[in-house]
């Protein structure tokens, strides 16, 4: 398995490189672009990367399952409702991406932006839909182990309730924790990585498989989208982002690591209902290049890595800082998870 995984993590990363080129060159001549806010220029870029790596991780995971009918025992029916699952979040991301204005206009922050978007609610509606495929097929593992309670038999409510409830929360949750260059995509990686290492330990080969290949697919992403960013990722890159989490989670019955390196998430969450939702992200740049948080209080992890240094060093962060601590919060979070549930 091993070497099959290798050859279509290879072929993931591969296509992915040239559909990254391709794409960013087609929605820059049909206007599925975005400004990038935290530059001086505010140069606009093409955006919705979430279609290129999702093209590459489409291609490795069916020579992945082909490979596998042919060499291995593998549950290929998981993986083609994984992959259904992950494009239905995908294209919901996509569509809002898609729903751009000619020219720059005001969002409610007072940011100038070329994307309007689609109704906030309807977005976590629609992510209902995509989650069908692994309800359908009752992914996942009806028993679950608690941490501090042991293993607990849900029964048909896993399939029915949980399963859905933790695919709209994390899929929904990933464009929460967003904004600078190099974060989401980073994150990304950081998160397939070790669910794709935790899935191999534990035997988990379906999970294992769905991770690295999303990790083989968003490496040319991220190497053109850190700082300064050359193409933005857009909704459908978040999304495909927290449905690849949710997915892996799911399939790989590994809910207890996910949910706990899903914790910058809910941090994420419990900061921006602080804010009751209307507050943003990005921070304001400083003729020195660095980022100053825009509100007196702590409204995002962004917020921390702006206010943090200025506080200890007397000088903040540079956009490239600010993303490279927030890696490193979630780096840690995956080594205590791996201490932890191993």
């Amino acid at each position: 398995m091993q070497l099959l995984l290798l050859v279509c993590f290879l072929v993931s990363l591969g296509v992915s490189f040239f559909a990254v080129k391709l794409f960013k060159a087609f929605f820059l001549t049909r206007g599925v672009i975005a400004v990038d806010q935290q530059k001086k220029e505010k140069p606009v870029l093409a955006q919705s990367a979430g279609m290129p790596v999702f093209f590459g991780f489409f291609i490795g995971i069916m020579l992945f399952t082909l490979l596998s009918t042919l060499y291995l025992k593998l549950d290929t029916i998981v993986l083609i409702a994984s992959v259904l699952t992950i494009l239905v979040a995908t294209l919901i991301g996509f569509f809002d991406d898609l729903n751009v204005s000619k020219e720059p206009v005001k969002n409610i922050y007072g940011d100038m932006e070329i994307r309007v978007g689609l109704p906030q609610w309807l977005k976590p509606a629609l992510t209902v839909l995509a989650v069908i495929p692994l309800v359908a097929i009752m992914a996942g593992d009806q028993t679950m182990n608690i941490p501090f309670i042991g293993a607990v038999d849900f029964g048909l409510l896993y399939p029915l309730l949980i399963v859905p409830v933790i695919f709209v929360v994390i899929t929904n949750s990933a464009n929460m924790l967003a904004g600078t260059n190099g974060l989401e995509g980073g994150l990304m990686a950081v998160v397939t990585t070790s669910l794709g290492i935790f899935s191999l330990i534990n035997g988990r080969a379906e999970a294992a498989v769905i991770s690295f290949l999303a990790l083989g697919a968003v490496i040319p992403y991220l190497l053109d989208n850190w700082y300064p960013a050359k193409v933005l990722p857009g909704d459908s890159l978040t999304y495909l982002f927290g449905a690849s989490f949710a997915t892996i989670a799911i399939v790989g019955n590994i809910e207890s690591f996910a949910l706990f390196i899903f914790i910058p998430w809910g941090i994420e969450i419990l900061l921006k209902l602080r804010g009751k939702l209307k507050v943003r992200s990005l921070g304001d740049l400083q003729k020195d290049g660095t980022l100053k948080a825009p509100y007196k209080r702590i409204y995002s992890w962004t917020h921390i890595m702006m206010y943090l240094p200025t506080t200890l060093l007397g000088k903040g962060f540079t956009e490239k800082q600010v993303t490279t601590g927030i890696l490193l919060v979630e780096v840690l979070f995956c080594i205590v998870g791996f201490i932890l549930f191993l």
